[in-house]
């Protein structure tokens, strides 16, 4: 199956303060950093070596592949009556 990007979900966590990521397309990807460029200088070199110890199908991938990083982060607002 050839894929058109990897999608990585990242949500914030209150508690530790981190970034965790997590990916259907990647199987095994969990990671955790304070901010979003860490995050995916993480990604850039965890990736490569989840696909290669992967069964995934990644064999249409020459050399590069879109990683999408989608970044979810709750937030609460006080209203004003």
């Amino acid at each position: 199956m050839r894929r058109l990007a990897i999608y990585v979900r990242a949500t914030w966590d209150d508690d530790a303060e981190v970034w965790v990521a997590t990916s259907e397309d990647i199987p095994g990807l969990v990671t955790e950093a304070a901010n979003e460029q860490e995050l995916m200088d993480k990604l850039q070199m965890i990736i490569p070596d989840l696909v290669a110890a992967s069964d995934e199908q990644f064999d249409d991938i020459q050399s590069e592949i879109p990683l999408v990083l989608m970044a979810q982060k709750e937030s609460r607002i006080r209203l004003r009556h």
